[in-house]
């Protein structure tokens, strides 16, 4: 109880992290008993408390989009930002669109339905590692995207496209 005291910046969470310990260790112990139960129980708590700074820190793309409880009325939205914002979104559907199958239906899961990383990985047959394989490749694709120009540089499906483009780098290839 001390250690979350000292370690946790909300007191009004305590009884409900300590809850969540016991619950966790007791499940824990349930399945094999741990050869030092004072380190696994800190070791729990600390990971249980980086969960919850996590998920503190996502940010629901709903209460990013409810443009009334932001204070900005639409009509106070310039065309410039309006046009911005959508070219954006047309980015954004791209480089999800180049996403290899089993990167993009993690990373719909996880990040835009919220769902929890084990149900994900119940959902798509897989294991949670390999779930957390998948986003990290899917978000750094994305990232890549649109830092790296747009183009999808994994994607075998799209590199016909990338020819048809016929751009100077093509041409030197060609020659």
């Amino acid at each position: 109880m001390r250690y979350l005291l000292r370690s946790w910046y909300r007191r009004d969470e305590i009884h409900d992290l300590r809850q969540e310990i016991y619950i966790r260790v007791y499940e824990a112990a349930a399945k094999a008993r741990p050869a030092m139960p004072k380190s696994f129980m800190f070791t729990t708590a600390r990971h249980l408390m980086t969960d919850r700074l996590r998920r503190g820190r996502v940010v629901s793309i709903d209460a990013v989009g409810d443009l009334d409880a932001l204070n900005v009325l639409i009509d106070e939205i310039s065309p410039e930002r309006r046009l911005s914002a959508r070219q954006e979104l047309k980015r954004l559907t791209e480089a999800f669109d180049s996403l290899p199958d089993r990167c993009r239906e993690a990373v719909w899961l996880r990040r835009v339905e919220e769902l929890p990383q084990k149900e994900v990985a119940m959902r798509m047959g897989i294991g949670e590692k390999t779930v957390e394989k998948q986003l990290a490749k899917g978000m750094r694709l994305i990232a890549d995207y649109f830092f790296g120009g747009g183009q999808a540089q994994h994607a075998p499906r799209h590199a016909a496209a990338g020819i048809e483009h016929g751009g100077a780098h093509d041409q030197q290839q060609a020659d």
